[in-house]
């Protein structure tokens, strides 16, 4: 046997051909891929996730202030006889996606014989109570005075009666009512009661509705 086919038997013999090295490298890359198959199918399964909680807040149903419709909008007047009128302004809106109402009064008053000049502005939040019993009033005045009426309602009158409050003047009472006279006009009277007095008038305002300013819109 010459040198020549020696060589090429021990070549064989080593695996050095072109074949038996592409079946090598094909055998370790079938190994190197069923290793991780099999690794994956060792895990446990994971959990599934779970969808987000979906939490929802039931609303209260809205107040019933139908009654008090006729008087939304903006109020101005005089009070008392004309050497000592006063000035009256008004304004009650809807607020809060229509779930109080918000009242805001300014009213200046002339000093008489028994009563001293006046100037006050308040404003009160209006919420519905229980149903059946009307409203209720917190009023928050600049002289530092918080007070709470009941509101009730009959046809075309409101009344506001005391019912204390987190800071009510000492020993004194005020209440007020409004009477619809026409479809733009009402009367607003205030009776006050000192400590153990009855109650008097204190002021009585004759009012007009603010009527839309149509020149702006032109």
């Amino acid at each position: 046997m010459n040198d020549r086919t020696q060589n090429s038997t021990v070549s064989n013999q080593l695996g050095g051909g072109k074949g038996s090295r592409a079946t090598l490298l094909a055998l370790l890359l079938a190994a190197f891929g069923v290793i991780p198959f099999a690794s994956a199918l060792g895990r446990p399964p994971r959990p599934k996730e779970k969808p987000p909680a979906t939490y929802t807040i039931p609303l209260p149903p809205r107040p019933d202030y139908s009654h008090l419709d006729w008087l939304i909008g903006d109020w101005s007047g005089k009070t008392g006889e004309q050497k000592l009128q006063g000035d009256v302004h008004l304004k009650v809106s809807y607020d809060l996606e229509k779930r109080v109402v918000v009242f805001r009064e300014s009213v200046s008053l002339p000093a008489t014989k028994t009563i001293p000049a006046t100037d006050e502005t308040w404003m009160g939040i209006l919420t519905a109570d229980r149903p059946g019993a009307g409203y209720i009033l917190r009023v928050f005045s600049s002289t530092g005075f918080v007070t709470r009426y009941r509101v009730t309602t009959e046809e075309a009158e409101i009344q506001f009666n005391p019912e204390g409050g987190e800071q009510p003047p000492p020993g004194w009472l005020f209440r007020r009512k409004l009477t619809r006279t026409d479809t733009d006009a009402l009367t607003e009277t205030v009776q006050a009661s000192p400590p153990q007095k009855s109650f008097f008038d204190y002021f009585t305002a004759k009012l007009t509705r603010a009527q839309p300013d149509t020149t702006k819109s032109k």
